[in-house]
């Protein structure tokens, strides 16, 4: 079983950026992987998609501030959080194919 790692949470100021990474155990370079989101108090929401192919989507209320990418070599996908908002705080879960999930990490967002 593949096991999925974040990491790169931590503490920003609004209008700062962070980079969330998530390194996998097996490789996943046909995987089809996303990034989700947990704020206190609310359901979990996809953020992102990144597709084997490279094709990427995003949540409305992220689009244009984040990027997902991925290196297929190194097994790892991305989140780069920019022009971050008090709103994005939450826990971030990197996921494969809708089944395996890591343990997340925490963002907030606050100055």
């Amino acid at each position: 079983q593949v096991q999925l790692v974040e990491s790169g949470g931590g503490l920003v100021q609004p209008g700062g950026s962070l980079r969330l990474s998530c390194a996998a155990s097996q490789r996943i370079f046909m995987a089809t992987m996303y990034w989700y989101r947990q704020a206190p108090g609310k359901q979990r929401e996809l953020v992102s998609t990144i597709f084997r192919n490279g094709t990427t989507n995003y949540a409305d209320s992220v689009k244009g501030r984040f990027i997902v990418s991925r290196d297929k070599s190194k097994d790892e996908v991305y989140l780069q959080m920019n022009s971050v908002r008090p709103e994005d705080t939450a826990v971030y879960y990197c996921n494969m194919g809708k089944t395996v999930w890591g343990q997340g990490t925490q963002v907030t967002v606050a100055s």
